[in-house]
């Protein structure tokens, strides 16, 4: 999922902001979706991208860590998921006036 928005630990970024990644793998048990194939019986990736579209443009987060965090609470809560890989990377990123390619954060989360 593509994005732009506003998050970043520099006013720059802030202020003018940037596109962002998000790479996202969600864990649950399908079989009852394969068999059915029954929207009802599965995640509905619609809804799933919605949220995560919400988080990312309407907050401004310091750190790539906190929105992995916001947007892999926020979906462990409101799907049947038992955990949630989430990378969010940066992908127009300098540093002292070089190119690096890209910046990521990722984290695994499984439901308590």
């Amino acid at each position: 999922m593509n994005f732009f928005a506003y998050h970043g630990v520099y006013p720059d970024e802030k202020k003018n902001g940037q596109n962002f990644i998000v790479d996202l793998e969600l864990y649950t048990d399908l079989s009852t979706a394969g068999k059915s194939d029954n929207l009802k019986h599965t995640i509905d990736y619609s809804n799933v991208y919605e949220i995560i579209k919400q988080i990312m443009q309407t907050s401004s987060k310091n750190l790539l860590e906190s929105l992995c965090e916001e947007i892999s609470k926020t979906l462990l809560e409101s799907f049947k998921i038992s955990s949630v890989r989430i990378k969010i990377k940066k992908p127009d990123i300098k540093l002292s006036d070089e190119e690096i390619g890209y910046a990521a954060i990722e984290i695994f989360r499984t439901k308590i």
